[in-house]
């Protein structure tokens, strides 16, 4: 049906066509070339003229219409689309000397045939795929794990340099990739927002993409002003007839006419020295840009010449990627900061002279325990060199003894928990300290409510961090049975304050509402799980599977013994200790009682599907397409097969995803482990 068959006779019609050509202009002004060719009151005017018409018509608002920019669709599933051309990983390197043999294995390949390259900056962003059609926008589809990703196409709309619709001459059906960056002024404004909020901040503004990009509301995407930088054309057959669309660089710059934000920094080189040349300049160059980068791709510039090299399984052999190695910076040690875990266990913490390093302000960083401490010879006022560990985390690498002031002490560890007073303990072959009042220290019990309602434990998803802390301030909780005990009543009008004497935004009857139903919906959480939640020091996520497969029921694993809890199944004596110790505490005991009285399940509900892998191991590795990692190992044990977490001479079978680790496949190749890919698997089991 033609969209505008039903445009009323009034001019309607023409003046949103008007509207949206003015307003996509002005966008691509500002946002493309930072011109602002009319005030911000007028471009405003527009927009609510624009918005109110489509109001008035909905039948002649298009899904790619400037007012879509601001978002307010809300996408509660993320589709998986299966990828029309698999979005493939480069090959990266963090050697100059692996570049000089990729080039080397290229010149060699392509003979006597003349042929350049490009080099181009490598975003630390969010890879994405744009499909257009027409001219228009109609998907948008995250990288995922090559082979299917999600449908993110009413948050990508709101990316102001994502164009809804193209501009001059285009391919009439093509893919654009490119990443979506967090600018670092937009991004570290973000962060003092979400701690001014009493919000956790992102680590770093890749981070920050990924998770604005999987945001349910769209309107709250839009707030993030995330940008799209485009780096690559998936082409149609019929599209190589385009003289411009020859190489790499000429489809990028037809691109740029086509409305897209492409990085003005790529430069075509001709042979090693000068590819040598670009990634010695931005390896320095690289903290003066306005977003990050984490190194730099070299492709083949002759497109016509990738089919001649061809791919790898799981890369082009016509491009690689260059890594940067860590930024590392000296900054002055201003005190340590003491942490208590939800087991109890001491965590001490470098506050530093806040310094950027590698995109982001740096204030704090672990200091592992008192072994590191030690062993680094921290003393106090030392200028400390932090690095970040795979460009995310940073981390304590050594000491500036050239700027140590004579004199300067040691650090002293602290002998009593900052929280609660209590006499630190430090176990015997252990590295940590920990406080050993598990029942009235306020960090521990607020950690263990946190566990306990984690996505992988209970997975009460509308009790955050902030509403825990606020039930226990209250009194209304201070355990985890206290959860199920909890009324409606009880919630509604709840309000809390922060550290500065902020009130924050009371509970609302809506929310009461989605807290209770979560709570009600937790006790179909299988038995596994709520051992997990129960956070018994060292039972892990896969142990407490063991647990309950072995015991079948909590009553059975709380009458065991220490011999028969270590005869379990990667479960040893000390954690086997640990085990038998917490179900002989009397508060336990009373606490397991009140959550059986609530419902919770406490014993196994086989669901055997079959036993077609009866007696076969198997381990796991990569990322499937039809699986989550745990999916798939939930789906083995289904089916009568075991998971193990290492290979050895008893593995049956190395299941190979996407992005295994060498290592395993070379250690299953040795011990002639047999390795299958998801489609073979899914015959074994079909």
């Amino acid at each position: 049906m033609d969209l505008f068959s039903n445009i009323p006779s009034d001019g309607v019609s023409e003046r949103i066509e008007e509207l949206t050509r003015l307003i996509d202009k002005y966008n691509y002004e500002y946002y493309m070339n930072d011109r602002s060719l009319v005030s911000d009151y007028e471009f405003d005017k527009l927009l609510r003229e624009l918005t109110d018409l489509e109001r008035q018509y909905p039948e002649l608002a298009s899904p790619n219409s400037p007012t879509k920019r601001v978002g307010g669709e809300v996408n509660k599933t993320f589709r998986q689309v299966t990828h029309r051309f698999p979005m493939l990983s480069l090959g990266n390197t963090y050697s100059i000397e692996e570049i000089e043999e990729f080039e080397s294995r290229t010149r060699k390949l392509l003979g006597d045939t003349l042929f350049s390259y490009t080099c181009e900056l490598k975003y630390d962003g969010v890879a994405i795929g744009l499909t257009y059609r027409h001219g228009e926008l109609v998907q948008a589809v995250t990288r995922g794990n090559g082979a299917v990703g999600d449908d993110i196409t009413s948050n990508a709309r709101t990316i102001k340099t994502i164009p809804l619709r193209l501009t001059g001459n285009y391919p009439d059906d093509f893919e654009a990739r490119g990443e979506v960056v967090f600018p670092f002024n937009d991004f570290e404004a973000f962060n003092r927002q979400r701690e001014a909020d009493g919000d956790e901040p992102f680590a770093n503004p890749r981070n920050a993409a990924s998770g604005s990009l999987k945001l349910q509301d769209s309107s709250e995407c839009a707030k993030r002003k995330l940008q799209f930088c485009m780096y690559f054309m998936m082409l149609p057959p019929n599209a190589a007839d385009d003289p411009r669309l020859a190489t790499h660089s000429g489809r990028l710059e037809a691109a740029r006419t086509m409305g897209f934000k492409v990085q003005p920094y790529i430069k075509e080189c001709c042979d090693i020295s000068e590819i040598r040349q670009f990634i010695d300049y931005w390896d320095n160059e690289r903290w003066n840009l306005p977003f990050a980068i984490d190194g730099i791709v070299i492709k083949v510039n002759q497109v016509a010449l990738w089919d001649r090299l061809g791919l790898t399984a799981k890369s082009p052999r016509w491009a690689i990627a260059y890594k940067f190695k860590a930024q590392q910076v000296s900054t002055p040690l201003e005190s340590i900061s003491f942490q208590v875990g939800r087991t109890g266990i001491i965590t001490p913490v470098a506050n530093l002279k806040p310094v950027w390093l590698g995109g982001t302000t740096v204030k704090r960083a672990t200091l592992v325990n008192a072994d590191f401490i030690e062993k680094m010879d921290i003393r106090e006022g030392d200028w400390l060199l932090v690095e970040k560990g795979g460009e995310i985390i940073p981390k304590i690498v050594g000491i500036d003894t050239d700027k140590r002031a004579a004199g300067a002490r040691p650090v002293q560890y602290i002998t009593n928990c900052p929280e609660c007073g209590a006499r630190l303990i430090r176990a015997d072959g252990e590295a940590g300290h920990y406080c050993p009042n598990s029942d009235g220290c306020p960090p521990q019990i607020v950690g263990r409510l946190e566990h306990f309602v984690s996505r992988k434990a209970m997975n009460i998803d509308s009790l955050g961090s902030e509403r825990l802390e606020m039930l226990y301030q209250k009194g209304l909780v201070v355990n985890v049975a206290d959860l199920y005990s909890l009324k409606r009543e009880q919630l509604v009008g709840l309000e809390s304050y922060d550290e500065v004497g902020q009130r924050r935004a009371a509970i609302q009857d809506k929310g009461a509402d989605n807290i209770i139903a979560a709570i009600e919906k937790s006790k179909d959480v299988p038995f596994e799980r709520v051992l997990f939640a129960l956070g018994i020091r060292y039972v892990g996520e896969v142990g407490a599977k063991k647990l309950a497969r072995y015991f079948k029921n909590i009553d059975a694993l709380m009458a065991a013994d220490v011999e028969e809890l270590a005869a379990v199944e990667d479960i040893g004596e000390k954690t086997a200790q640990f085990i038998y110790d917490y179900f002989h505490d009397e508060k336990h005991l009373q606490l397991i009682q009140r959550l059986k009285e609530a419902g919770l399940k406490m014993s196994v509900v086989e669901s055997q599907l079959s036993s077609t892998l009866a007696g076969k191991t198997f381990v796991v590795s990569g990322v499937f397409a039809n699986f989550s990692r745990e999916e798939i190992k939930a789906n083995i044990e289904q089916h009568g097969g075991k998971v193990s977490g290492s290979i050895s001479g008893k593995t049956d079978y190395l299941l190979a995803g996407d992005k295994m680790g060498p290592e395993k496949r070379k250690k299953a190749e040795k011990l002639g482990v047999a390795i299958i890919s998801e489609d073979e698997y899914l015959s074994m089991v079909q």
